[in-house]
């Protein structure tokens, strides 16, 4: 990677810092280049990024667990998921109801503190080759951000590279504790490329493709799209390799998460060609 200049360390010290949405008042002394608040956005946007991905994870590991107690292939029901995180299961024929409750003072999971709980719905039919789950999120916190949604998850038992595979429609809304909000539509592809069939969720890698928006408060929305499938390995708390497209009106870019090595690093490169580090919250 280029040494970055002086201006683009500039950039990045806005960005750990944290930057809210809205521009400099008038009685400010310092201004904001639109530069600056735009790749702020692409920061805010990958911690969106963060939360759908670990209420996926959580979701499938929950409902394999399940399934697989519910087939009888193991004695009881049990997860990778902490202790301290309580399940609980309403079973009326093939339709279940499974709620897991983090508690109000917060569980780590995945490298991060959720509250609240999601609570999934399926209709059981093991023969099936596809299946819906859906989901809500019940005063449902992520870290400090509050995240509120309700939607699916399509399990299908083999794409057409014979991995299993969830499609998740994306419906989010998130709330920072400085009053900053986004919205994501669109949909997540997870295709299950390793692990599966194990009984051993940290072995688990999933590749995830797809398409969504992310509106901010202000009314930037930026436009994604997954050029290399981010690759997901669950025993890292962050996607390891792939790149996403980003794009805005007189913005845009191509968001990388590395070549393969676990860690909070990743890259942006502006059309213009201009690189800079960005540090994973």
């Amino acid at each position: 990677m280029n040494a970055m200049t002086m201006k683009t360390k500039w950039i990045m010290a806005f960005v750990v810092l944290g930057l809210t949405f809205t521009s400099c008042s008038k009685d400010d002394t310092t201004t904001e280049s639109p530069q600056n608040m735009e790749i702020s956005e692409v920061q805010l946007s990958s911690e969106i990024d963060a939360a759908a991905t670990v209420i996926g994870d959580v979701i499938i590991n929950a409902y394999e667990s399940q399934e697989a107690f519910d087939s009888n292939r193991v004695a009881e029901s049990t997860t990778d998921l902490p202790e301290c995180v309580s399940i609980s299961v309403v079973a009326q024929q093939f339709f279940r109801e499974v709620t897991l409750d983090f508690g109000t003072e917060g569980c780590m999971v995945h490298g991060h503190l959720l509250r609240g709980q999601i609570v999934f719905t399926y209709t059981r039919n093991p023969e099936a080759q596809e299946l819906l789950i859906t989901y809500d999120l019940l005063d449902f916190y992520f870290d400090a951000k509050n995240v509120i949604g309700s939607k699916t998850l399509l399990r299908e038992l083999s794409n057409e590279d014979g991995h299993p595979q969830f499609t998740h429609t994306l419906d989010l809304t998130v709330i920072w504790p400085n009053g900053a909000q986004a919205s994501r539509e669109g949909l997540r592809v997870r295709a299950w490329v390793e692990g599966f069939g194990s009984g051993v969720f940290s072995d688990n890698v999933f590749e995830v493709t797809g398409n969504w928006s992310t509106t901010f408060i202000n009314g930037n929305t930026h436009t994604y799209q997954v050029l290399v499938p981010l690759r997901r390995e669950v025993i890292c708390y962050y996607f390891v390799s792939g790149s996403v497209d980003v794009q805005r009106t007189n913005f845009g870019g191509t968001f990388d998460y590395g070549d393969g090595v676990c860690d909070n690093n990743a890259t942006f490169t502006f059309n213009n060609g201009t690189v800079i580090d960005v540090t994973l919250n």
